[in-house]
């Protein structure tokens, strides 16, 4: 066994042992979640006012999808109102859906967003096999502290306009803006990330977790009712994680990670709870977000950047593969704009893909959606009828105040 492997197994047999979340918070030392406002569950707005309207927002992107089983489409993102021109304190996460297949978006149904200097980002949807809808989100003092949290709130009629929403739920430590995965075995798995930089100048709120800081396996055997930790991966010049996880036919884990050189990768063969060397993958990248699925036919779907200058957020590109990533076929240029990034993505029963992204989050302001077919990606054409480009969901128009 390798040392980094064997190390891994030994600090988290242990700290899976100890640290198990099921909705009431860890907390440390004299720490109180009363005394901490980044611990505490956020106003959920299911009737925002003219505050949060297009005109208020100067930032928005990091875009999530999903689709309900009648069809209903649900987009969110997170945003920055006049005083909070990117990432920062003032962040919050929008919520809008869509009754028609995309032609139509609401305007915002539900915001979350924290009093004070905490903020909500990186927000993900995701409907488990029970069909329920999990909104998830990263809450943190001012930009970042340190630890961060991953939120949820689960509605089980997420193809009504307007759910009903659970209250909200911390259930570990970090950051998670990819969508979970469920292994054959019936285990659900978070991939959460703990980052390695800076965190608040303010000593009250700054947190150092040691070992815990990576991209981190959060496993729950029960439906999500209670999750601990399972494993880590670290690759070279890892930046934000944004780490997403596939199982692969003979039941071994590929986890995919953000690098400043585009794409880290690792494997488990133990259903997550060690993992290879992190190491460099093959798949060209830039340093951004990808996106990486199952689909119902079996093969891999990935979106990846692929300018050519191997630097740019643009040419953003969708691929195939049947042998589990060995190999990919095709090509769909999805958007070849520079300023386009964070693909996530979902799939329908009759295979119809959807892909959101943003483009110019400070400039233009735009969240768009790509819907194509695996056919379309292996001819590398617009051409099925199910063929959509640049489906604009949202538009804010907010102005920084001079």
């Amino acid at each position: 066994m390798k040392i980094q492997t064997m190390i891994q197994k030994i600090i988290y047999s242990i700290f899976s042992a100890v640290v198990v979340f099921s909705g009431t918070i860890t907390v440390t030392g004299a720490e109180k979640s009363g005394d901490n406002p980044a611990l505490q569950p956020p106003p959920v707005n299911t009737a925002p006012g003219p505050e949060y309207t297009d005109n208020t927002r100067i930032f928005q992107g990091i875009p999530g999808i999903e689709r309900a089983a009648n069809g209903r489409l649900w987009a969110l993102w997170y945003a920055g109102g006049k005083d909070e021109p990117g990432e920062g304190p003032g962040n919050y996460v929008v919520l809008v859906t869509s009754a028609d297949d995309g032609k139509t978006w609401s305007s915002p149904k539900l915001v979350i967003d924290p009093p004070g200097p905490v903020r909500a980002y990186d927000p993900t949807l995701w409907h488990d096999p029970q069909g329920k809808l999990w909104l998830f989100w990263a809450q943190s003092y001012q930009w970042w502290d340190g630890r961060s949290g991953v939120w949820t709130i689960i509605t089980e009629n997420s193809g009504d306009e307007n759910p009903k929403w659970s209250s909200p739920r911390r259930l570990c430590n970090g950051i998670m803006m990819n969508k979970p995965t469920v292994l054959s075995t019936g285990e659900w798995l978070l991939p959460a990330a703990v980052w390695a930089g800076k965190a608040s100048s303010n000593p009250a709120y700054s947190h150092d977790l040691g070992v815990e800081r990576g991209a981190n396996v959060i496993m729950s055997k029960d439906k999500g009712e209670t999750w601990s930790m399972l494993g880590q991966v670290i690759v070279p010049k890892r930046v934000f994680d944004e780490h997403m996880i596939v199982e692969k036919r003979d039941g071994s884990l590929w986890m995919l990670v953000r690098a400043a050189y585009g794409i880290g990768e690792s494997v488990s063969t133990d259903h997550g709870k060690t993992w290879s060397t992190g190491q460099e993958s093959n798949i060209p990248h830039v340093n951004s977000r990808f996106f990486i699925r199952r689909l119902v036919s079996g093969k891999l779907l990935l979106v990846t950047h692929n300018p050519p200058n191997k630097k740019t957020r643009s040419h953003m590109t969708a691929r195939l593969s049947d042998d589990d990533g060995k190999t990919w076929q095709g090509g769909l240029m999805l958007d070849e704009r520079t300023g386009v990034s964070y693909p996530d993505g979902v799939q329908s029963p009759d295979g119809t893909i959807y892909v959101i992204y943003d483009f110019s989050r400070t400039g233009e302001k735009q969240i768009f959606m790509a819907v194509f077919t695996e056919d379309d990606v292996i001819k590398g054409q617009w051409t099925s009828s199910k063929a959509r480009q640049r489906v604009l969901i949202n538009q804010a128009t907010g102005k920084r105040a001079k």
